[in-house]
């Protein structure tokens, strides 16, 4: 199974983004989302971003993975 991550962007050189997730930084390639910018949240999958997603969205997919690792039901519906 592959799972894309949520992740700030932090920092932009060229088409390099660091991004930072729960403490943790990496870079990842903007070549398929030039568009992403500082403060952005984005979706990375293999040092890609993929997509940028609002707060919302990251709150959802925070409380998706943390029932995968066992937390109480918190999303009923998508």
């Amino acid at each position: 199974m592959c799972l894309a991550f949520p992740a700030k962007v932090i920092e932009v050189k060229e088409s390099l983004a660091t991004v930072e997730r729960a403490g943790v930084k990496r870079s990842a390639s903007l070549m398929l989302l030039p568009e992403a910018k500082v403060g952005d949240y984005v979706l990375v999958h293999a040092g890609f971003a993929m997509q940028v997603i609002d707060e919302e969205e990251l709150k959802l997919r925070d409380a998706l993975i943390a029932e995968m690792n066992g937390a109480p039901r918190t999303v009923f519906s998508l």
